[in-house]
């Protein structure tokens, strides 16, 4: 048995969300939750909240039991670039990019 929670368009860089995902790839939901609650990166406070949303999802759907659940799969992709442009000197501007990413988490026993 398997749930999923997706989180698209979320303003994080995919380069930068993957490095926490790699983190609690494979983890028990509680020990992944604590590690989430305590990294001080951006892209831990998102995760942690499709962490808590999966949870819920395979609780209230499945009925699954929250001491059993893993995180099977979590994946980060690329998502659409935000352009927007800033003012130079001599007339010019220059191109201010915003990333953005799409968060797939998977959990199951």
């Amino acid at each position: 048995m398997e749930t999923r929670a997706v989180l698209r368009g979320v303003r994080l860089s995919s380069q930068k969300g993957r490095l926490v995902a790699d983190q609690i790839r494979g983890l028990a939901v509680d020990r992944a939750l604590s590690l989430l609650t305590f990294s001080p990166k951006k892209g831990a406070a998102i995760i942690k909240k499709v962490l808590e949303s999966a949870i819920a999802n395979a609780e209230h759907n499945a009925g699954a039991d929250i001491d059993e659940l893993k995180v099977k799969t979590i994946s980060v992709e690329k998502g659409m670039v935000l352009k927007r442009f800033t003012a130079r000197a001599k007339g010019r501007g220059n191109r201010i990019v915003k990333p953005t990413c799409h968060v797939f988490l998977t959990v199951g026993n």
